[in-house]
């Protein structure tokens, strides 16, 4: 097999890339995703190139071609290349010489294999020759890739021994591109499970934000909640809310929804504020997915005052997590109102000025949310004054 010509090595910035680093002789060669979606025929977004080349010398090749080299990981090994609107994380060839499950110490080597054996799964470990599509394969990749297999490289204990996160990755990956949950590789990480415990938040966050972004998790996850992979971290998910996100994901689909993060995660979590919140502080999401996620727990306000006070974007939550009916005609409607009138008009019909008029301007914005957003405030205006 080989892989095919790639559109994104037509650009300008690729090319001259690929030439200060001697990519068609083979001295540097694509590896990991790049190759295996490229094989899969689907969209390749980031670019890893692999290289004999010592760190110094990948940086002096392409300061020679008048390219930038961003040292972005040096002591690991890794430059990242600079072209033209293209850029490229370019890496040594390692070998590990220690790891504790979160860093690992490397040396440099120049045996593709002993690079190959390092990585996670048999998938992301096929380097490729871009320019004539040759492809090297230590450990089976593409017999996995064509079976829909997902499968650790070696012993899966070690290679989780050596960073714990491929825990979550393995499933991540296995949500993506395998028919089934290979059996080895599920028994390990069950067995690895409370090693999720001494990874940073941050990681873990992001390789759950990626699974539940796929776009059926479904399978996976209830593999995951039956081993209790998630329960180190993430013990609040309950797999009898698996119902429940399934069928926002057939809502998702039929308003033509894209993935939504705070809304998938919500899904799997009861419906408490306070919970929501301490999830969102420990998965140290950001302060907009934060708000997000827990404004997915007020479900008592309609479409419209959701998506005036807190955004459309939290009014479709809610709607597709409570699988509103008619959500799709008030996405398409929905125009965000202004309140027709302000504490200037309620002075001229007769209230004296102070703090009382911003209190009775709230009870006539709630009360005109309440009604639907009318025109004619007159009748809340009238209401509101003769209380």
């Amino acid at each position: 097999m080989k892989l095919g010509p790639q559109a994104w090595l037509d650009g300008a910035g690729a090319k001259a890339v690929a030439a200060a680093l001697d990519v068609g002789g083979g001295s540097t060669r694509l590896v990991g995703g790049a190759v295996r979606d490229g094989l899969l025929g689907l969209p390749v977004n980031d670019i890893d190139f692999a290289t004999v080349l010592a760190p110094a010398d990948v940086v002096a090749r392409l300061q020679a071609a008048g390219l930038r080299a961003v040292p972005t990981g040096i002591a690991h090994g890794t430059v990242t290349a600079v072209a033209k609107g293209f850029h490229a994380e370019v890496t040594t060839l390692r070998r590990d010489v220690a790891t504790d499950g979160r860093h690992a110490t490397v040396a440099f080597t120049d045996d593709w294999r002993a690079d190959a054996a390092r990585r996670d799964f048999t998938i992301n470990a096929l380097y490729a020759n871009p320019v004539s599509g040759e492809i090297d394969d230590f450990f089976g990749g593409l017999d996995d890739l064509a079976g829909r297999r997902v499968r650790f490289i070696g012993s899966p204990l070690d290679r989780i021994a050596e960073d714990h996160l491929r825990i979550l990755r393995f499933f991540r990956f296995s949500a993506r591109f395998a028919g089934t949950i290979d059996a080895p590789g599920l028994a390990a990480c069950a067995a690895r499970a409370n090693d999720l415990m001494a990874l940073s938040r941050e990681r873990v966050r992001d390789e759950v934000t990626k699974l539940l972004l796929v776009d059926d998790p479904v399978p996976t996850l209830t593999v995951m909640l039956a081993h209790a992979i998630l329960a180190p971290v993430l013990p609040e998910i309950d797999g009898a809310r698996l119902g429940a996100f399934a069928q926002l994901r057939t809502a998702e689909a039929a308003l033509g929804a894209a993935p939504g993060f705070a809304r998938r995660l919500a899904a799997l979590l009861p419906v408490d504020a306070a919970l929501l919140d301490d999830v969102a502080h420990r998965l140290r999401l950001s302060n907009a997915d934060r708000k997000r996620l827990v404004r997915t727990a007020d479900r008592g306000r309609s479409l419209g005052e959701a998506a005036y006070r807190d955004g459309l974007d939290s009014a479709v939550d809610r709607g597709l997590l409570d699988a509103t009916t008619g959500l799709a005609a008030f996405v398409v409607a929905w125009s965000k109102p202004v309140l027709p009138v302000s504490g200037r008009h309620l002075i001229a019909r007769g209230l004296a000025p102070g703090p009382d008029v911003s209190r009775r301007l709230g009870e006539v914005e709630r009360d005109w949310i309440a009604a639907g957003f009318p025109a004619d405030l007159d009748p809340i205006v009238a209401r509101v004054l003769a209380g």
